[in-house]
């Protein structure tokens, strides 16, 4: 075996015998062995393609754009071509990261079913189209890794009886009491398919196109392993965990959380940092919040892990003017183990998942959010709860619409824009999704069209429709918030109080603001954030911030004044919906 480090690949060692057994052992690491270097995967395999400079951790230069690979397309150019040439244009540096949503061929839920894993879909591009967007921006991929297209080659060999695809999938005997199993969806769990051997019942979590594969079979594993490299080698630096809470499964338990799923996401780790050190792992596991950040593990599992609690509930905090649930959600965060840090977005490819704000606010209050959102063209989507009730699940919604105010759109910008502001204001990286740069409404027309509810926010653009939005004179919405949105990045990134690391503090502060202070303790810079979540000014004394506030020389950054202390006022007011970033610059 080569070995980069033996620790590292004593765990591994460890953590294969357990998931395995110690008399498949041998077999395994020699598997392992052969895997490794198949890619040119090593200690210089991220050269070609992502050059050393960009495989550092993180700092508050990070931010990360998420987009599909059409997202922007024009007539005789690859879509990721013209992606590309967008972001050269219209973003730049203003984001460090680009999350390429999943760029296979695929047979539905935009991708996330996929074909083949190891190919780019021919009508985005090619390889060296993904190979060029890593050269210029930290590519994160996903690695969609709890379930296979009902259309792939492992899925139509198992149909076939043949091997080892045969053994790929989890049958389960229809008569099997599943009501236990947590999931986020309604339709039947099972899929009847025939084969050699007659009809058989597939595991399917999330659609009958979606089959979940065994990853009790370490065939399996080697597979996703191997694809795990493949991405690597052709550039990616983050690798999101599409769904992986739901990979192992175990009859009698709810088959999500289970302990052989945390052991692989440590192994996935330890692999990549004993082969591609600097590549990091993104869990996405859309669950209440104490689940969710089980998958930092004690720093070994994932590197990034998403606050899925934070889109509802500053959503939650814009429409009853009140920051008290966000506050105390907020003050109550344990601080990350080192070498991990949070996730903080507002929108992405999906909606707005409620499963995250259990016990965060009233039941009360998560009916009329619901109800409002439906009153805003919103669309809601349900699950199965263990007693086969329907419950709301997730909000899908553009969070420009959902946040907004119907027919006023210059406080709908103002709304929005706090919302992003505070969202790229709290420790972690900032993660956003392209419709939200544009400030994109709903996309009414894709949900008749696709008969999908989350095609509401997955909006696709012409190179020419956007030219004209975002041309010059042009009054469009989009016009108004992407040269702020970036403008906001772009200051945030020179301030190493925002570092993902720099500690974090909650402000006591009255119900409608919600108040944090950033330290970073390298160069000593603080840095106040505070926000009006109401409808009517409002404010609080100075002294609530820095007790000696009248000594210091303050600036604020996003309106850009510049004070002594002694000049200003005692209380510092805020207009509706108004952000203020202060530093004590003495």
């Amino acid at each position: 075996m080569r070995v980069v480090d033996r620790a590292v690949f004593e765990r591994i060692h460890g953590r294969l015998g357990r998931l395995y057994g110690e008399a498949q052992l041998p077999r395994l690491l020699q598997r392992l062995d052969l895997l490794v270097g198949r890619y040119g995967v090593g200690s210089h395999c991220l050269e070609p393609h992502a050059p050393q400079a960009r495989c550092r951790g993180w700092d508050q230069r990070d931010a990360v754009l998420i987009a599909y690979g059409d997202m922007v397309g024009t007539d005789g150019e690859a879509p990721l071509a013209t992606l590309r040439r967008f972001l050269e244009q219209r973003v730049g540096d203003a984001v460090s990261a680009l999350h390429l949503l999943p760029f296979f061929p695929s047979s539905s839920d935009d991708g996330f079913a996929v074909i083949d894993y190891r190919d780019v879909d021919p009508a985005l591009g090619t390889w060296a189209d993904i190979e060029a967007l890593s050269a210029d921006y930290r590519l994160a991929a996903d690695l969609v890794i709890n379930h296979v297209s009902g259309q792939s080659h492992w899925f139509r060999a198992y149909c076939n009886g043949l091997a080892p695809e045969r053994h790929y999938f989890i049958e389960v005997d229809p008569a099997t009491d599943l009501s236990g199993v947590v999931r986020p969806r309604t339709t039947p769990l099972l899929r009847a398919v025939q084969t050699p051997a007659g009809e058989r019942h597939l595991w399917a979590t999330f659609s009958h196109d979606q089959l979940d594969v065994d990853f009790s079979n370490p065939d399996v594993l080697f597979e996703y392993l191997d694809i795990l490299l493949l991405y690597v080698h052709h550039g990616a630096q983050i690798i999101r965990l599409d769904a992986v809470a739901y990979l192992f499964k175990r009859i009698g338990t709810p088959c999500i959380h289970l302990p052989e799923t945390h052991e692989l996401v440590k192994l996935l780790r330890d692999l990549l940092d004993m082969l591609a050190p600097g590549v990091l792992l993104l869990s996405e596991t859309n669950v209440p919040h104490a689940e969710n950040v089980s998958y930092f593990g004690a720093g070994d599992e994932a590197h990034m892990v998403y606050q899925f609690s934070l889109p509802p509930l500053l959503l939650h905090a814009l429409h009853t003017g009140d920051a008290g649930c966000l506050t105390d959600w907020a003050a109550k965060l344990t601080p990350p183990p080192a070498g991990c840090t949070f996730f903080n977005f507002t929108a992405s490819h999906d909606g707005i998942g409620l499963r995250p704000l259990e016990g965060l606010v009233p039941a009360a209050d998560l009916e009329a959010l619901v109800a409002v959102m439906e009153a805003r063209g919103g669309l809601v989507s349900r699950r199965s709860s263990p007693d086969g009730a329907a419950t709301p699940y997730e909000l899908n919604i553009t969070y420009f619409d959902a946040v907004g105010v119907p027919g006023d759109r210059d406080a709908s910008i103002r709304r929005f824009l706090c919302s992003q502001t505070i969202a790229m204001s709290l420790q972690g990286i900032p993660g956003i999704y392209f419709n939200s740069l544009l400030g994109a409404d709903n996309d009414l027309a894709a949900v008749e069209q696709t008969g999908r509810a989350r095609s509401i926010n997955r909006h696709k653009w012409t190179w020419a429709e956007l030219a004209a939005l975002l041309g010059a004179g042009s009054d469009h919405q989009a016009a108004l918030v992407l040269p702020e949105y970036l403008r906001r990045l772009h200051l945030r990134a020179a301030q190493p109080a925002f570092h993902p690391d720099a500690a974090q503090s909650v402000l006591d502060l009255p119900k409608g603001l919600f108040g944090l202070r950033r330290e970073d303790p390298e160069t000593g810079q603080s840095l106040w954030m505070l926000a009006n979540l109401g409808d009517r000014q409002a404010g609080c004394a100075m002294s609530r911030l820095e007790r000696h506030w009248q000594r210091a020389r303050w600036r604020e950054l996003i309106s850009g004044w510049e004070a002594d202390g002694a000049g200003l006022d005692s209380r510092l007011t805020l207009s509706p919906h108004q952000v203020v970033w202060l530093v004590r610059q003495s």
